[in-house]
This record gives C-alpha cells, structure tokens and sequence, in this order.
C-alpha cells in the first residue's frame, strides 16, 4: 500500500498546470500535445507576424543588459533561434495533425516564408543583419539549422529569388571567422546548409569543425567547448544538435570521407543519445533542473539536446518516451508560464523562470531568448506517433525519489 501511495504522488506530478484544469467545466482536458501547440504558438506569433508585415524592427523590444549594444543583432537572433526550434513542425504532413493544430501551424509558416522575403531584401525594413562581424553567424547557423530540420516545407516552401538571396547571405557570414570554441559548429552548419542547396561548401570549416569537435570529447557523451571544459549546457545549445543535424548531411554526401563516415556518424549520434540520458536524468520530480553555466536564461533551450533526441527516436534504451514528455511538459509549464516570461505585447522577457533581466550577460538580449523554442522539436513528429500516445509515466528522478524502481545508470565507452 505504501508503495501505490507513493506512486500514486508521483504520478499526480506528472500533470502539468495545462493538464490539471479544464478551461471550461465542459470541456475535456487538454492533452500534452494541445498544450505544446499552445505554448509553442504564444512564443512565435510575435516574432513571425511581424516579420511578415515588415515591422519586426519597428515592434520588437530591445532588452538588453547594460546597453550592450546588442540592437543591431536581436532580430535575426529572435528569427533564426525561434525557427530554429519550429521548424521539424512545419514537415509533419497536415493529414497527420489535427485541423485546429494544423491551422496555427500553418499560419506560421506562411508567415515564415512572407517574412524571410523581408529578412533578406535589402530594400526592405526588416533586412535581417547577416554581413556584420561576429554574432551574425551565430544567428545565421541558427537559421540554417531551421532550413536543416525543415527542407521541403520551410526550404522548399521558398520562392527562388528568396532561396538565392538567402544563399547569398549565408555565404557573407564567411567574412567571420569563428573563435576556437562551439563557435566552430555555427561555420559548419552554414557550409552544411549550402551543400544541401546544391552550393559548394568550405569544406576546409567543415572538416575543421567535426575533427576539432573529436579532439575536444572528454567522455561520456560530453563535449568540451574549446581546450577547457565549461559547466554549462552549450553541449545542448549547440555542440550535440548541430554535431547531428550538420553531421547528417555532411554523412550524406561525403560518407566515404572523413569525418563524416557511417561510423563516425553514428558515434555523434550514440555520444547524442547518451548526453540526452543525462539530461532526462537531471530534470527534477518537480520538474527543475540545474541552474549552472552561462547562457542559462535561454530556458527551455537548456532541453534541446532531450527533445532533439525524442524527434529522432534517439532516446538510451532505458528511456521511454512516455517519461521524456511529462518531462517535459511539466519543465514547460513550470518555466513558460511564470509570471513575467512574457511582456505584455506577448514578446520573451530576459529570465530564466521569470523576468530576471540582472542574470543576463553582455551578450544576450531579447532576441537572443528565443532559444528556448528548441523544447518544441518533438512537435515534428504527427499526432498519432507513439511519442505523443505513450501513457505518461514517471521519469527516472520521479522514480529514484519516490522510492520506486529505476535504472542504474552507466558511462558509454567513446
């Protein structure tokens, strides 16, 4: 009996605040997926909208710390990182979503496409800054990535003057040259992104990127960022998700070659999948995680390594997917729904569970917030994927505190 009552509080867990309330007395409860959707639609509608009626410089707040000169970036920033994370949803097929979801989706994407013709119009008010030095190839990776995840409807969806124009622009973020650190992956997903066009890549960035990448392993599925190690969660902002999306067409093309071999390949991915075990294992019953690392008021953006390996069926064996979702919806509800997440025009605040502007560093501003987008990867996969229809279940810190069974866990070999 002690053990079912404890279960049974442990469970109770499992609801987010989206879940444990109906919206009307009569209405049924709104299922995990609805409740994405919903949070996934606050977050972009803003961003999108504007963009598409060419006023994003115009309406989009510029939050940033210190007057740190972020204004000239925070645009592109907001555009590439928030479709960074949307981007598998616009390849589901609508057949395979329901109509309501596929009516908000779609009306982001043909938002997307209207406002990506501004981004790169230099004629236009909302010409997006990829040609400055440093950050915009951060943000254009960014971009690229989204193009990546997304090749027939966000890519595809594209007239050809738009593609040519963004082609262009991805090449002028040549003109930056990486430091020596994640910054590497950012050169490597743009020339990835240009191979997939049918461009020639740099493959001098490429190659540099993935062998560097190698040499900085320190094991167990991490990846130092640069020749010393960093506590943070940039294996998830960047390093593990592009290492696999990079890696994927890289491998494609040039599976025959090093680095990008059948078998090097799939060690990125093993490495991925073990790094997404970590990640599922440090999300707390209550549904917290560590607040270490710089960079940590990207919010749910800290997960994107979790939720990547969800969309590609990447989970450790001992994971379900039905843990990973309660995981995450409860991490969802906790973080997107705290007061002061959003301004009152609807557009992402500086904060990691709030409004906490003072967290921030020199080099975050408003549009830099949108990373947290990424939470929403599994969204690309359709409704009825066993991902969305698995029963919700306890994730492993749920079952460690709560006295219940869970799986030892162990380091993988390389």
């Amino acid at each position: 009996m002690k053990r079912f009552l404890i279960a049974l509080a442990a469970l109770l867990w499992l609801l987010p605040a989206s879940a444990r309330k109906k919206t009307k007395a009569e209405q049924p409860v709104q299922t995990d997926r609805e409740y994405w959707v919903e949070q996934a639609y606050r977050m972009a509608r803003p961003v999108l909208s504007n963009l598409a009626a060419g006023t994003l410089h115009e309406k989009m707040p510029i939050e940033q710390f210190d007057n740190a000169g972020r204004a000239p970036y925070a645009h592109l920033e907001a555009v590439g990182r928030l479709l960074c994370g949307l981007s598998p949803w616009f390849e589901v097929s609508g057949d395979s979503i329901p109509a309501a979801e596929a009516a908000k989706r779609d009306e982001l994407l043909a938002w997307a496409h209207a406002g990506l013709r501004h981004a790169v119009d230099p004629d236009s008010p909302d010409y997006l800054n990829f040609r400055g030095f440093g950050q915009p190839l951060v943000d254009a990776a960014f971009l690229a990535q989204a193009f990546l995840r997304s090749p027939k409807q966000l890519w595809g969806g594209l007239d050809t003057l738009t593609q040519r124009r963004v082609i262009t622009e991805m090449k002028a973020t040549r003109n930056t040259r990486p430091p020596y650190n994640n910054w590497l992956m950012f050169s490597a997903t743009v020339e990835a992104f240009l191979r997939m066009t049918g461009e020639r890549p740099d493959l001098m960035r490429t190659d540099y990127a993935f062998r560097q990448l190698n040499d900085w392993y320190v094991g167990d599925g991490l990846y130092s960022d640069g020749p010393q190690y960093h506590n943070d969660y940039y294996n998830s902002f960047v390093m593990q998700p592009m290492l696999v999306d990079a890696g994927r067409i890289m491998n494609r093309y040039y599976k025959g070659e090093a680095p990008y071999s059948d078998a090097q390949y799939d060690r990125i991915c093993r490495r991925a999948s073990r790094y997404a075990g970590v990640l599922e294992r440090s999300i707390s019953p209550e549904g917290t995680f560590p607040v270490v690392g710089r960079s940590i008021l990207y919010r749910t953006g800290c997960l994107q390594s979790l939720a990547q390996a969800s969309l590609l069926k990447m989970l450790p064996g001992d994971v379900t997917e039905g843990q990973v979702r309660a995981a995450l919806t409860t991490v969802m509800g906790r973080m997107l729904e705290a007061p002061g997440t959003y301004d009152e025009a609807g557009w992402l605040a500086m904060g990691f569970c709030g409004a906490q502007k003072e967290t921030a560093e020199y080099y975050l501003c408003t549009g830099s917030m949108y990373l947290a987008s990424t939470i929403f990867l599994p969204l690309g996969l359709p409704a009825e994927d066993s991902f969305w229809t698995a029963p919700a279940q306890p994730w492993t810190a749920q079952k460690a505190w709560g006295g219940m069974p869970f799986p030892r866990d162990h380091a993988i070999a390389d």
